[in-house]
């Protein structure tokens, strides 16, 4: 599946080497203010090439709008963004045209489709959540104007959760040739009561789909999250009075509905599979091989899924906006 979203619908297209990564953004109420302005800066934020921790890639990453918009509003047509490869080194890649990298998408791609895109792993790059940036900045837009923002950081990176530390951290593992991981944490505030459906259309639900829908993701929580398996209900739930909560053990969701306290969320971040500690895998033939991953990668990966995550809680609390609008 390329597309998301029920309301607010987004398909994402391109490959990390070929020549545009993009999105058509279908379903966005018309009369919204909208420019360029509007989207670069999360697309800048996620952008690699702008520091010696992320990928040495540098790409611009400029966002151009091919349709939707006219005299800077939507006119409720799709909108078609795309952004120009302009960067690639396919060459570094040749390799791995016979060899699958470990904890990498190559292996199940090739079984699959038969078939792969190689030089930077295509579809499976990360270089495709450019169309989800996009497409979230045009959400996160809409969500403003109702008073509702939508905002990441990074808990801990590696165990380490100081900022000089996860620095080091970083620094340390791209010096061994290895990679780490870590958590973030994303909150939005601001939302009303009621976004969601009960049992199948769940809010929690569609944001945890959205969220482990990102391809380095491997663990998502809401609220508390695991830690709720330790305590007692008299501690875990959130008593109210008639001022409203007074706690917000549930992250804002409460029977797959939002309560209108801040939604929290949390996601497990993978270490990069790319990398250049020597490991043992195997090739297209099934020969047992030995691989050391060239090319340009992000020794964290952590620092740019930040807007990422962000732009998918957007797209989901859009699209069940104008979902609850039905209800009115």
């Amino acid at each position: 599946m390329n597309s998301f979203g029920r309301n607010f619908r987004i398909t994402s297209f391109g490959e990390s080497h070929g020549a545009v990564v993009g999105v058509i953004i279908d379903g966005c109420p018309a009369g919204m203010k909208l420019t360029v302005q509007d989207i670069q800066p999360l697309l800048d934020r996620r952008r690699p090439g702008t520091s010696p921790l992320t990928s040495s890639r540098n790409e611009m990453d400029r966002v151009e709008m091919l349709s939707g918009i006219f005299e800077g509003q939507t006119t409720g047509a799709p909108i078609a963004l795309i952004v120009r490869n302009e960067n690639q080194n396919s060459k570094d890649y040749e390799e791995l045209r016979e060899k699958f990298r470990p904890g990498h998408a190559d292996f199940t791609y090739q079984e699959k489709y038969g078939i792969r895109d190689h030089r930077g792993g295509g579809r499976s790059s990360g270089r495709e959540t450019i169309g989800r940036v996009a497409a979230g900045a045009v959400a996160l837009k809409y969500l403003s104007e109702y008073g509702i923002t939508v905002t990441g950081k990074i808990l801990l990176v590696h165990g380490k959760t100081n900022p000089e530390e996860i620095e080091r951290e970083i620094s340390s593992a791209k010096e061994a040739g290895d990679s780490v991981g870590g958590i973030v944490e994303i909150i939005a505030a601001g939302c009303p009561p009621g976004l969601g459906d009960p049992v199948f259309g769940k809010l929690d639900a569609l944001i945890a789909g959205a969220m482990m829908g990102i391809g380095a993701v491997k663990g998502v929580e809401i609220g508390d999250g695991f830690a709720v398996s330790g305590k007692f209900g008299s501690e875990n739930n959130d008593p109210m009075n008639k001022d409203g909560f007074l706690s917000n053990h549930a992250g804002g969701i409460l029977g797959g509905i939002s309560s209108g306290q801040d939604i929290v969320v949390r996601i497990a971040v993978k270490p990069t599979p790319s990398i250049a500690k020597v490991q043992q895998t195997r090739d297209i033939h099934g020969n047992v091989v030995e691989i050391s991953v060239g090319g340009r990668h992000d020794p964290c990966i952590v620092p740019r899924i930040v807007p990422v995550a962000e732009a998918m809680l957007a797209l989901v609390l859009m699209d069940c906006m104008l979902e609850q609008v039905k209800y009115r």
